[in-house]
């Protein structure tokens, strides 16, 4: 219900593409485009397909927008320095007037942007950071070159990008699979793990931090305050995580096992992939990188048309981010939020600020429901089977504690 129409309408005709028809159809060709004796997590199968052709549309999204966003700084940057300024500017305290915006906005853009975040801080602190990284990490991954973290670096901004684009559309965060790109073929499998997690922290972090400060915007919190914060949280992750992990290590032996309480799949998956990206393009599934151009393209063609044609229009057309979202995830979801569109759509039409005030209530209420029912869960308390019908995670937890078989 908080995603646009056009989003939960994208997601669902992803999710008719891919699993509907597209993974049908490749899973026919098994044994000929790839081998039919794969585990189902496999990338060298219909797996490999998933995986990549949900990158090429997600790199496709989010590089366009990318650059029309960098284009169009670069052009307000030029009218400025010509004299020219089209850029919103905040003097004495007062908010860039416009009339498109309410009061509140106002107020809250004035807030946000008096106090925030030096830009020479930013840029400094990326560097201070990279420098670090490239001297430390050598050390406790030997096969890690300083080259390697350098390049990453390098390529980060783009790709939080993509993420952070991503994320503020669908409420996603694909940081998982951006992270793939980085497993390197030099050095080993080790090595493009390692580079895969520097990555995976830089991206994921990236869509954090937009989240938390979008909200600080509309709370008329400081950015500043807000990053000393995250700083502090961070700072204490570095010490928490890992004394966790150590925790859950000395607890279960079989961790990590796919027989275990906590089978970590994806440890498998990034093994795969690691194994792929030493191995090289030539180990994909037939046809797999032609299918990743191929929508790679289809992503920017879909922008561009959606830029091009009058605004009356643009907004019927897809969204290649969110259309991605089902081809890797699932279509499980497209249909609930298709029906959370529809159920606001029809209260819109009746009274928009009850709907408003609704929608609220169903993310508080299943946030403040999910907490008592997942301790009870896990504490061994059988749980009322009234909260049998609360969200989909909470429902299975409930599931497995009463059906244990």
């Amino acid at each position: 219900m908080i995603c646009h129409y056009i989003v939960n309408i994208s997601v669902l005709l992803g999710g008719i593409l891919s699993w509907g028809l597209m993974w049908p159809l490749i899973g026919k060709k098994a044994g000929d485009w790839y081998s039919a004796h794969l585990k189902p997590g496999d990338t060298h199968g219909l797996q490999g397909y998933k995986v990549f052709i949900y990158i090429a549309m997600i790199l496709g999204d989010g590089l366009y927008n990318f650059c029309k966003v960098f284009r169009r700084t670069l052009l307000g940057l030029y009218h400025q320095v010509r004299g020219k300024n089209n850029l919103p500017r905040v003097v004495n305290g007062s908010a860039p007037e416009s009339p498109q915006l309410s009061f509140d906005d106002q107020r809250r853009t004035s807030v946000f942007l008096k106090d925030q975040i030096p830009t020479s801080f930013a840029i400094g602190g990326c560097i201070v950071i990279a420098i670090i990284s490239i001297i430390s990490l050598p050390h406790i991954f030997h096969q890690l070159k300083w080259y390697h973290i350098l390049i990453m670096y390098l390529a980060a901004p783009a790709l939080s990008f993509c993420n952070a684009y991503g994320c503020g559309l669908t409420d996603w965060s694909p940081y998982w699979s951006l992270s793939y790109l980085c497993l390197t073929s030099h050095g080993g499998v080790l090595a493009g793990l390692a580079a895969c997690g520097v990555m995976m922290n830089i991206v994921s972090t990236a869509a954090d931090l937009t989240q938390d400060f979008k909200t600080g915007c509309l709370t008329l919190a400081s950015p500043r305050s807000m990053f000393v914060s995250q700083v502090i949280g961070t700072a204490m992750g570095c010490v928490v995580s890992p004394c966790v992990f150590w925790l859950f290590y000395k607890a279960f032996k079989d961790l990590g096992l796919p027989t275990s309480v906590y089978p970590a799949p994806y440890a498998d998956i990034y093994r795969s992939m690691a194994l792929l990206g030493v191995e090289g393009f030539s180990s994909l599934p037939k046809h797999c990188l032609i299918l990743c151009y191929g929508f790679f393209a289809a992503s920017i063609v879909i922008n561009v048309i959606g830029d091009s044609v009058p605004k009356k229009y643009s907004m019927f057309i897809l969204l290649p981010m969110a259309t991605a979202i089902p081809f890797y995830l699932g279509s499980y979801f497209a249909i609930d939020m298709c029906v959370g569109s529809l159920i606001l759509y029809s209260w819109e039409r009746s009274d928009r600020a009850k709907a408003d005030a609704f929608v609220s209530g169903l993310i508080c209420g299943d946030g403040i429901w999910a907490l008592p029912t997942s301790i009870l869960a896990l504490t061994g308390v059988k749980p009322p089977i009234c909260m049998k019908f609360l969200s989909r995670v909470v429902n299975n937890r409930v599931d497995e504690f009463l059906n244990p078989s």
